[in-house]
């Protein structure tokens, strides 16, 4: 698969809620990832850690929406909008723009990068 593909296809899981699939499937084992918030992973394990407890504390999908990917050379940038009813009653309501790096080498997310959107 060419890096459209794969990242149609990683996209594909997380529109599915499948965000812990999609770091074990697609991302590199020295993936760095960062959000707006300023935390971020040095690594794919940290990176599932992080996504089995954010997915372990969610109680109720309200929407994943994708609203489309744009795709260059080794460069990625999808949009989508998430709402979530977390399990201690706390509301999340983010509409993100997910920027990844790919190595077109391995097909792997080298780095993942998470900007607010409007």
């Amino acid at each position: 698969m060419n890096i459209k593909e794969r990242n149609d296809a990683l996209n594909e899981l997380v529109k599915k809620g499948e965000i812990v699939a999609a770091v074990e499937q697609f991302f590199a084992e020295d993936v760095k990832t960062f959000d707006y918030g300023g935390s971020k992973t040095e690594s794919k394990a940290e990176m599932v850690d992080k996504m089995k407890s954010f997915a372990g504390n969610i109680e109720t999908v309200h929407e994943i929406t994708f609203h489309g990917s744009w795709v260059e050379d080794d460069t990625s940038i999808s949009d989508f909008h998430f709402r979530f009813t977390m399990k201690d009653g706390s509301k999340i309501d983010w509409h993100e723009l997910i920027k990844r790096t790919w190595n077109t080498d391995s097909g792997m997310v080298i780095a993942e990068e998470y900007f607010q959107a409007i």
